[in-house]
């Protein structure tokens, strides 16, 4: 192990940017010094301590001693092989049937929702800048329409700790996205107010934020490094943000002077690989790159992915080897991450104003997204990239997110009739 850690290192690090040009490109006053590689090392063991626990069969967490939010965690299932599969036209499988709910909504547009790694949770932000803790299964209980005990209220928190505006003349400052730490009861938000917050779940009169990170441009997207101990944030400026939650030290990629600016117009969307080893970033632009988790160097520049049109997402499958992107020039695409190359389009759902994204199911074996003009939620077979289904959202104004679960069949849907539903399979 140690020689492999030793590779690691030595294939790649992290710099830190120096003061003077962070902040001339960032306004972010940063120190000159250069960071110890914590993050290369804790990578390199996490990866030779994840291979040798799965050849024991136990879990990393649990041999790390650390506090599992473990519910039903996710049953793995076989990957499925994308870049060897033909299109086969007539062999769509079919997509079950679901029941929906409102659940409840917020005083303006609802714009972002996530589950926990468990499934146990969601959460969702809007532009009155608060945030609702929903426990799933009292979602559940909320679609049984028969419930024996009287009205089920699933919402089991309300946060409120971001700046409605940074100025008297300025519109709301929305949250724009959201991420649950892997093992802990913390909760973060990300908001155009520059601020990601983290919020303790665990404590139940906690209305507000015990830690806060200021950018220094709006935060569009974060998420947590599988480790929990660093987070990204897609923002307003042209390279992701790093953090070091332990310290809230900020580092830039080391060949940031190497991407196009002019190309690169933000970065407005990331998100890790389940193991860390990668990340992926979408940006108005129309781009998709591949990051390397471990050196943040950029390995896998898409440019172009949605022609001129802002790329909204862009996921892993489970086993890293593809990419599934949506954009608002109204296609949603598949991509091998070791090639760059299209494989699949799922087309037939036009999305052109907001931030839409396209997901997968729990087994990868369906797609779902949102049709903003029909007001409409569609699937597509993720093989044959036929259309399957097409139900009516139940919401009164499109649906602005799609989130599915993690360890269920299962999702949440929320939009500008600042509502929020839930969705299951019906038995």
């Amino acid at each position: 192990m140690e020689a492999s850690l030793d590779q690691t290192l030595q294939e790649g690090k992290l710099v830190r940017q120096a003061a003077m040009a962070v902040a001339s490109a960032t306004m972010t006053p940063l120190a000159t010094d250069a960071p110890a590689n914590r993050l290369l090392e804790l990578v390199a063991k996490g990866l030779a301590v994840e291979r040798d626990e799965a050849s024991r069969g136990v879990s990393a967490a649990s041999a790390a001693g650390m506090p599992v939010l473990l519910g039903s965690m996710p049953v793995p299932t076989q990957p499925i092989d994308f870049s060897t599969m033909p299109d086969t036209k007539g062999s769509s499988k079919t997509f079950p049937k679901h029941e929906t709910r409102h659940v409840s909504e917020h005083k303006n547009f609802a714009r972002c929702a996530r589950f926990s790694p468990d499934g146990r949770f969601v959460a969702t932000g809007s532009s009155d800048t608060s945030i609702k803790l929903f426990e799933v299964s009292k979602m559940k209980q909320a679609v049984l329409a028969d419930s024996r005990d009287g009205p089920v209220r699933p919402v089991i928190r309300t946060f409120y700790d971001h700046s409605q505006r940074l100025k008297l003349t300025d519109a709301l400052q929305p949250i724009n996205d959201l991420d649950f730490h892997p093992q802990s009861t913390v909760l973060i938000s990300g908001a155009k107010d520059n601020t990601i917050k983290f919020f303790d779940f665990s404590k139940t009169v906690a209305r507000r934020a015990f830690r806060v990170i200021q950018d220094t441009h709006n935060v569009r997207s974060v998420s947590f490094h599988p480790s929990g101990e660093y987070l990204l944030a897609g923002t307003d400026h042209p390279i992701p943000h790093l953090y070091d939650i332990n310290t809230f030290k900020c580092y830039l990629t080391a060949n940031a002077h190497d991407l196009n600016a002019k190309a690169a117009i933000n970065q407005a969307w990331v998100r890790y690989s389940s193991t860390g080893s990668m990340y992926v970033t979408a940006s108005k632009d129309g781009s998709i790159r591949v990051w390397d988790g471990v050196t943040a160097q950029c390995v896998r520049p898409i440019v172009g992915a949605h022609g001129l049109m802002e790329a909204t997402s862009a996921s892993f499958t489970k086993d890293q080897r593809f990419i599934l992107s949506c954009g608002k020039d109204s296609t949603i695409k598949l991509w091998e991450v070791g090639t760059g190359r299209l494989l699949k389009q799922y087309l037939g759902a036009v999305h052109t104003q907001f931030r839409c994204q396209a997901v997968f199911n729990g087994t990868e074996e369906f797609i779902l997204s949102i049709d903003e003009s029909s007001n409409e939620v569609v699937i597509w077979d993720a093989l044959t990239a036929e259309k399957v289904a097409i139900w009516p959202s139940n919401h009164v104004a499109a649906p602005r997110w799609i989130e599915h679960s993690p360890t269920e069949a299962a999702f949440v849907t929320c939009g500008n009739d600042r509502s929020v539903r839930f969705w299951k399979e019906i038995p």
